[in-house]
């Protein structure tokens, strides 16, 4: 089963960007649907972005056109670009992947804490 690793979280001002990065303990090449996904603070885990093999993504309402995801089967690293970040964006990220953006397979990360907090 592939393990994640989410980095690049932190403390941002209403406004500001985050980039983050995920690195899969093995190859991503094989595996249609990679997404993020973030769960803030009593509430479920919710998908935020997927990335296909074909490149399709696909976005929560609430990040389309400030949030862009993408993927390099290369490095086995997924990444989600986050721009005029919102208080509400506050959660942890986690990234994993599968047949579909609700269909994860992988073992959850830690995640990445992203607060955004003025």
């Amino acid at each position: 089963q592939v393990q994640f690793v989410e980095s690049g979280g932190g403390l941002v001002q209403p406004g500001g960007s985050l980039r983050l990065s995920c690195a899969a303990s093995g190859s991503i090449l094989s595996i249609y649907a990679m997404a993020w996904y973030r769960q803030a603070p009593g509430k479920q885990r919710e998908l935020v972005a997927v990335v296909n093999s074909g490149g399709l993504t696909i976005y929560v309402d609430s990040v389309k056109g400030r949030f862009t995801i993408s993927r390099d089967n290369a490095k086995n690293t997924v990444s989600l670009q986050m721009n005029r970040l919102k208080p509400e964006d506050t959660a942890v990220y986690y990234c994993n992947g599968g047949p579909s953006g609700n269909s994860p397979r992988g073992s959850w990360g830690q995640g990445t804490q992203v607060t955004v907090s003025s």
